[in-house]
């Protein structure tokens, strides 16, 4: 397998493995664990001034008895000296010249540690005061990646309501356009079948040809006759005129219903 195939292998694996990481990575777990951690550094600062503490102690212990015993061969010196014993208080002074220089030496040791206690503890007061900051700003951080995060599932939620409703919205118009398209579909049967050119399958309201030429005629002679009652109004004739014109069509149509050959229905 050549490099380059290697090294592309290497560069999906490793995003891969930095995206799953991203996705599993809580910042509020992160921020907590920083806390901790500055938790300890702080813990061990303080530990670290309580011992510098507890040997600054222990010296001045130590220089409180020095200094004792050698206020006590001071001490000494003068009784000695006083009762005429030279050699006495030569060894008493001596004596304390040794002490003297022990305690010199514990005084700068001293010294030493109590600077070093003094800056260990405001090392421990300046961690202090940052780890509350911090604490203060972790709280705020985590209190707004929690908003963020529930604000982020809700516009989910929404989004996918969104997604629903315009399905629903989908259907409803096309529900509404097939409900249209029945009622136009009806409205045209019904103007078929009222116009004749669409045969009503039940029977019902369905006219024979003899009935339909019964109406057409009836129709015609009332409107004769009422032209021909208008035509009186006008003219001040006698309202006998439209009698005649009705009794004329009466003759008119007989020799029609003559020539047409009666149907017998009983076949």
């Amino acid at each position: 397998m050549s490099d380059g195939i290697m090294k592309r292998m290497g560069l999906i694996f490793r995003s891969k493995a930095n995206k799953a990481l991203d996705r599993a990575e809580d910042p509020r777990e992160t921020l907590d664990y920083s806390y901790q951690k500055q938790l300890e550094l702080l813990q061990k600062v303080r530990r670290g001034v309580a011992d510098v503490a507890t040997s600054r102690k222990r010296l001045e212990l130590q220089l409180n008895q020095l200094q004792q015993q050698s206020a006590k061969y001071e001490d000494q010196g003068r009784k000695a000296l006083s009762l005429g014993r030279e050699d006495l208080a030569r060894e008493a002074l001596t004596r304390k010249a040794s002490m003297q220089t022990q305690i010199n030496d514990l005084e700068v040791q001293y010294q030493q540690l109590q600077a070093e206690e003094e800056k260990l503890t405001l090392a421990s007061q300046r961690l202090q005061a940052k780890v509350d900051a911090f604490r203060t700003k972790k709280e705020t951080i985590k209190a707004t990646y929690t908003a963020a995060q529930a604000q982020t599932r809700i516009a989910e939620s929404f989004s996918g309501i969104s997604e629903e409703m315009g399905d629903v919205g989908l259907a409803i118009q096309r529900a509404e356009d097939k409900t249209a398209q029945m009622q136009a579909r009806a409205g045209a049967i019904d103007e078929l079948l009222a116009s004749g050119a669409l045969d009503d399958a039940s029977g019902l309201g369905r006219k024979d040809d003899i009935e339909a030429e019964l109406e057409r005629v009836a129709g015609g002679s009332d409107v004769e006759l009422e032209l021909a009652r208008m035509k009186a109004e006008l003219t001040g004739g006698s309202p006998a005129a439209p009698q005649a014109i009705e009794q004329g069509r009466q003759q008119d149509a007989a020799p029609q219903q003559q020539d047409n050959p009666r149907i017998n229905y009983n076949k």
